[in-house]
């Protein structure tokens, strides 16, 4: 959540970076709360200070009438100071739900536009491989294959949801062992096995929530709101919410594999076909906590650990950074990377790696204190690391070949067993 007193500050710019994503920052609402929160707390204090002379003239009081004189008048006095007390938190209570609402403060650096046709290609890496047949996409061939059954996924929970089945889930599981295995051993993060309900709290934490409760599912048993987590930067980020970290621990590396829910609201009729937007997959998640100071840097190597799950299965692909008026609500900076789908011939996403600033920090107190004692915010970023199901699609597409086969990628096989996938659906050694 901002400082408000930063929103306000003409040297933030606050009004004009927000412009770029498309939101009209109110500063007349916003400094009339701030005015009326302090006046409220002021008179507030004031009042206090009136009432504890009163009190300590009650004691030292000579007579009967006057002890009862001032006796009243310090009742009055603290029912001034409960009015002014509920006055105060209304006014926060609005403050905070003004300030829940405005996204973060987009970086300069980030291209202008408020869609992916403004992106800025970064790199390509790879080249898109060539058929001289004419290649399906992934449900196409799941199905002549045998290793999907979206007609079976339907009859158990409803349109976007998928059932895989035989080598179809022996290759979702290998890659995310792939990629833990990778982001470990090779980049350093530590793993962790994570609750998939989470509460109000950590929902509103990293941004989620309030703005966003149409996108999630919210379920609960008996008096406890309950929301499944949309992707593990939720819980991952908000392990340690509400703490003080020593900067010199940091920076802190988190990833899990978890599974990932999301209504889709307002996506109907986009990507209904396949498992490119489904309302459950699952997903390594990458997390970095650290010194706001080394955010920038942090994020390039975050995307590096992405790619390196692309580069290590041989898939084509390209990197672009995302125009401000595209990029997500917590985020100030975003790099999206986008593989290569010879089915749909385009590039798609497949990876957004953020960085947030202190935006999440501030919203789900992660403070930061250094030996000399001065505090701060941290900053977090989060990245996919990658989605299964969006990988299994480019495997299965980039690795076809012409007699109905797949080809797996040689960093597969120690994880699968089998190092192609047989036109009858059967692993072939």
């Amino acid at each position: 959540m901002h400082d408000a007193r930063a929103l306000l500050d003409p040297a933030t710019d606050a009004v004009r970076k927000l412009a770029r994503r498309g939101y009209q920052l109110d500063l007349d609402l916003l400094s009339k709360l701030v005015s009326e929160r302090n006046a409220a707390i002021h008179a507030g204090d004031s009042l206090r200070a009136d009432a504890k002379g009163t009190a300590n003239l009650v004691r030292a009081a000579k007579s009967d009438d006057e002890r009862a004189r001032l006796v009243e008048q310090a009742r009055d006095l603290k029912s001034q100071v409960q009015e002014l007390e509920e006055q105060q938190k209304r006014v926060e209570e609005e403050l905070n739900g003004y300030l829940l609402g405005v996204p973060n403060l987009p970086e300069d650096r980030a291209p202008d536009g408020d869609s992916d046709e403004f992106a800025v290609e970064v790199r390509k890496v790879g080249t898109p491989p060539a058929f001289d047949f004419t290649p399906l996409d992934h449900v196409d061939l799941g199905e002549r294959l045998g290793i999907f059954d979206f007609p079976r996924a339907t009859k158990l929970s409803g349109p976007r949801f998928a059932v895989l089945k035989g080598v179809g889930a022996a290759l979702e599981r290998a890659l995310a062992q792939l990629f833990l295995t990778l982001h470990t051993a090779r980049h350093g993060y530590t793993e962790y096995s994570l609750p998939a309900l989470v509460n109000r709290q950590t929902m509103t934490g990293t941004g989620q929530l309030p703005k966003f409760e149409a996108d999630l599912f919210k379920t609960g048993v008996a008096d406890r709101e309950l929301f499944l987590i949309p992707t593990a930067e939720v819980p991952l980020t908000n392990l340690v919410a509400d703490e003080i970290l020593p900067l010199e621990s940091l920076p802190m590396a988190l990833t899990s594999w978890t599974p990932c829910f999301r209504s889709e609201a307002g996506s109907y009729g986009r990507d209904t076909r396949g498992l490119i937007r489904l309302h459950q997959f699952s997903k390594v998640e990458l997390v970095r906590i650290c010194d706001p100071a080394e955010s920038t840097a942090e994020l390039e190597k975050m995307v590096g650990h992405a790619e390196t799950c692309l580069k290590e299965l041989g898939l084509a692909y390209r990197v672009v950074a995302l125009p401000a008026g595209d990029i997500g609500f917590s985020a100030q900076f975003t790099y999206d990377l986008e593989v290569w789908l010879p089915g749909q011939q385009q590039y798609r996403e497949i990876s957004s790696c953020s960085d947030t600033g202190t935006f999440q920090a501030r919203r789900a107190g992660i403070r930061t204190k250094s030996r000399d004692g001065s505090r701060g915010f941290a900053a977090t970023l989060n990245g996919s690391g990658l989605p299964i199901g969006r990988t299994l699609v480019a495997v299965l597409e980039q690795f076809q070949q012409a007699d109905g086969s797949v080809r797996l990628p040689e960093v597969l096989v120690p994880f699968t067993g089998f190092s192609f996938i047989q036109p009858d659906g059967t692993p072939g050694k």
